[in-house]
């Protein structure tokens, strides 16, 4: 039975780099999340709705969470593939799908 390569996110350095580069993503998508929950409700505000402060609450938690919800599953596709991680999974199925 063959082994499994080592994956390069089991060497330190290489971990602690990627993880940082994920951090930096994540601050600078919460930074940008909440840029775009301001202009929402800008918007709402600026067309003079008269909405119930629930919408507004609705509004903040919808926008904030599927953001930052995109922002860490894809952070962690760019980590995955950044690293070579993905390289050391073993392919049983030789590469031809």
């Amino acid at each position: 039975m063959n082994q499994p390569r080592p994956s390069p996110l089991d060497q330190p350095a290489t971990s602690a780099h990627a993880w940082a580069r994920y951090r930096r993503l994540m601050l600078g998508m919460s930074i940008l999340t909440l840029v775009v929950i301001v202009a929402a409700l800008g918007v709402l505000y600026s067309l003079g709705a008269l909405v119930s402060i629930h919408f507004v609450i609705a509004t903040v938690l919808g926008v904030g969470i599927a953001m930052m919800l995109m922002a860490a599953l894809m952070g962690l596709v760019f980590l995955s593939s950044g690293t070579g991680h993905d390289e050391s999974i073993d392919d049983r199925l030789g590469g031809d799908d």
